[in-house]
């Protein structure tokens, strides 16, 4: 059993009654820690002064509530140090002196006021405080604490603490309005934010670790020496059961933003004069997240367990089709912009469904002893200091530093111990003989120390709102551009292998490994979701076919925003065939969305026929987007195929005409956007097997032949599509299975199938596949 620590020299400056109340005092997390937390610090506290009386509120009425509450006090577990028949006594008054009450209106409160007041003078106690715990989500505080301020205040000479859970807010905009409605019904200093993180025994001791080996720490303790920085939280479980919470906040949300940044922060800040200075250790933490570089979609990485959508569809009731981006996996790499830390990667990292379970901040150092003949020798091996929070390896929390980098001094605060016998185990490649290990003498569970010092009065342990804000202005640029980001789909568990395996390339950061198909075999259609990988040694992006497209115009829509950001217009080039026909129809949806006016519709390819009939690509376009959405007239660049009343002869001149078109309109001649189609046969555009390109290798358009009819064709070359920023390939249907399994076999390029040439010189090449051509 986990025990609390209560330091009792600050508790007896300021004796009388205290009242605590937890509002959400049966829910998932009042049954797990906080009741135990508050038994436990009645425990440490009875009979040195203070008196005590606990509820548990919540919206049910009395009569269900109670029995509910008293379900769960009976059965907290005894303090190590209490022997059974002490435990017994001490159980009995803790469970005398909680009560049940309603907590659902204005009048509710008003209530328990005034029972607080009364117990206060028939007792003849002085009060010396309330301890108020929101055990409740975040979107009620506001009217609690409304609730609290205008009717369950303690008179001014007793304290007043109310106690919040994350998340305070979704990005730095929401965690704004939430401060600003709390300020106006709580000061500051009667708020505590909290982390369970910093109550975890081993975090609490990172600044004292610190502080303790400063003399040997500060010589190394900068990027000459550090080679980078790990912080890791893995867990095993899903995120069943929580999906409507999760999957309105995420794995960054829920855990980058605040626990690892919390751990980042302490590391890496200006060690404090004085531990004991609160203010001081904020201003360093604040000094610390200004000095961050920004970090967007290129500095990250995003990840999805197979079975989550499943889990969403279920608990939300969400239909089949739906499918969310929340991701459950996240890596992000962390640079400091100031001289003792500039380029030293920061690799910050957590997910569900992962193969262990296990939290750690790993301080790896650079070791430049190249060993010829004895790797085994202790200078051989990495040089790291690991604050080990728990599980994995070795099960408990502890601070390791490898024998070949320094012997740290001993933590004097009583609690910690050095570790000399040890388990046949390694951590982060080292065996447990190659560390010196200090670890806590007694476990002590995270909530359990917080509380104690909600009631001690200590801030330092909980989240200030300077520090929050500061957390969330660094964080929100990143979610929002993570908002539209595909996560690339995992099996879960050991089956994951190294498909979440991530890396620095320059100052980006990508998956290590392409991901493959076949890691994900669902039994039906239902288990498949948009799904990232490579393909050709590009990008590809798998769906069924309804979401491929929804992805594919979400892309064209950000291709388009980002163009007419930079240039003011967008040039789209559309190819013809059969693939694009339902991407046209969900662009044209897109009526008002859309920037339209900016943007400039191109042709890839034209049969030569009228564009009025059937048989027309322009045609198609026509008929399936232009009539719907709003472009101005000349923003519409038909193919000419039809001059002088004659079509596609090459005395008139169409493909030279079109060609001062484009150089005319496009900068430089190179399209924003190129949507392309693949035939059966492997061509693409209007370019095939036979089509003879040797002598127009400049030019940017053709006329060509086509095996099937109408035979004649105007087509872009490569020439001009690979001077594309971007090239889309989209490829659908049972049909193009076979096709799809050949390419994937051919590197590099084939004379048999024209789609191979497609290699944009500066852009970027992106396969949309649905899964039906991809699986067959």
């Amino acid at each position: 059993i986990l025990r609390c620590h209560t330091d009792n020299h600050e508790a007896k400056k300021r004796l009388g009654h205290v009242t605590v109340v937890v509002v959400g005092g049966t829910g998932d997390l009042a049954r797990k820690y906080l009741w135990q937390g508050f038994f436990q610090l009645y425990a440490d506290q009875v009979g040195k002064g203070h008196t005590f009386s606990f509820y548990g509120g919540g919206l049910s009425p009395s009569e269900k509530g109670t029995p509910l509450l008293f379900g769960i006090l009976k059965e907290l577990a005894c303090p190590q140090e209490l022997s059974a028949e002490r435990c017994t006594l001490v159980k009995d008054q803790f469970l005398h002196l909680s009560k049940y009450h309603q907590l659902k209106t204005t009048e509710d409160y008003e209530k328990l006021s005034q029972q607080i007041k009364q117990q206060l003078g028939q007792e003849g106690m002085v009060e010396a405080g309330r301890l108020f715990y929101l055990s409740v989500p975040a979107f009620a505080y506001a009217d609690i604490a409304e609730k609290i301020n205008n009717t369950c205040r303690p008179p001014s000479d007793a304290w007043l603490r109310v106690v919040l859970e994350k998340p305070f807010g979704h990005n730095l905009y929401s965690a704004q309005a939430l401060d600003k409605k709390l300020s106006d019904q709580l000061k500051e200093k009667e708020m505590y934010r909290i982390d369970h993180y910093l109550g975890k025994q081993v975090v609490s001791k990172i600044l004292p670790f610190r502080k303790e080996n400063k003399k040997l720490l500060d010589p190394i303790w900068n990027k000459h020496h550090i080679e980078r920085i790990e912080i890791v939280l893995k867990e095993t479980l899903d995120a069943k059961g929580r999906i409507q919470f999760y999957d309105q906040y995420g794995v960054i949300r829920d855990v980058l933003q605040n626990h690892l940044t919390e751990v980042m922060t302490l590391l890496l800040m200006n060690l404090p004069a004085n531990l004991s200075n609160s203010m001081e250790i904020l201003q360093n933490k604040l000094n610390f997240l200004a000095s961050l570089q920004h970090v967007d979609n290129s500095n990250a990485v995003v990840g999805q367990y197979q079975a989550y959508n499943g889990e969403v569809q279920e608990e939300l009731n969400k239909t089949n089709d739906y499918f969310s981006l929340t991701p459950t996996f996240a890596g992000v790499v962390i640079n400091v912009n100031n001289a003792q830390y500039e380029g030293i990667p920061i690799f910050m990292t957590s997910g569900k469904a992962l193969d262990e379970r296990v939290s750690y901040a790993r301080v790896l150092f650079k070791n430049n002893v190249f060993c010829i003949q004895d790797p085994k020798n202790v200078q051989c091996k990495s040089k790291q200091i690991i604050f080990y929070l728990g599980h994995g390896n070795l099960q408990y929390p502890a601070i390791l530093v490898s024998k070949n980098l320094f012997k740290p001094e001993l933590l004097n605060s009583g609690d910690w111990k050095e570790v000399t016998e040890y388990k046949d185990v390694n951590v982060l490649g080292l065996p447990l003989c190659d560390y010196y290990i200090q670890s806590p003498v007694t476990p002590r569970e995270a909530y359990c120390e917080l509380i104690s010092h909600v009631f001690l009065g200590r801030k330092d342990s909980f989240i200030s709102a300077e520090g929050l804000l500061a957390s969330w202005a660094f964080w929100t640029p990143l979610l929002e551009g993570l908002s539209r980001v595909f996560p690339r789909v995992y099996p879960g568990g050991e089956a994951n292998g190294n498909l979440l395996n991530f890396q620095l390339q320059g100052h980006q950061v990508a998956f290590s490994h392409e991901a493959v198909v076949n890691v994900i075999n669902p039994s039906t259609e239902d288990n498949f979701q948009v799904m990232q990988g490579k393909y050709r040694s590009s990008e590809m992006v798998s769906a069924w076919a309804q979401e491929l497209v929804e992805r594919l115009a979400s892309d064209l829509l950000l291709a388009a925003e980002e163009a007419i950001r930079e240039e003011g217009q967008f040039h789209l080039a559309l190819s013809g065939g059969s693939s694009p026909v339902a991407l046209l129809r969900a662009l044209a949806l897109n009526l008002y969305t859309f920037p339209w006016r900016n943007t400039h519709i191109w042709q890839v390819d034209e049969r030569c026929v009228p564009h009025t009939e059937t048989g027309s690509n322009f045609r198609s376009i026509h008929d399936l987007l232009l009539q719907y959405i709003h472009i101005p007239y000349f923003n519409i660049h038909p193919m000419p195929v039809h001059l002088t009343q004659r079509l596609c002869v090459e005395e008139d001149g169409g493909p030279a005409l079109y060609e001062k078109e484009i150089n005319k309109h496009v900068n430089g001649s190179n399209f924003h956007y190129v949507l392309l189609g693949v035939g059966q046969d492997g061509h693409t555009a209007s370019l095939f097997q036979d089509t003879k390109l040797e002598n127009d290798e400049e030019r940017l358009v053709i006329l060509t032949e086509s095996p099937i009819k109408p035979h004649q064709r105007m087509s872009l070359t490569f020439t001009a599509i690979n001077r594309a920023r971007r090239v889309g390939v989209l490829i659908m249907g049972k049909s193009k299975h076979e096709l799809v399994s050949q390419l994937s076999r051919i590197k590099g390029e084939s004379s048999k199938y024209p789609i191979t040439k497609v290699q944009p010189k500066t852009g970027t090449l992106i396969w949309y596949i649905d899964y039906d051509a991809l699986l067959g």
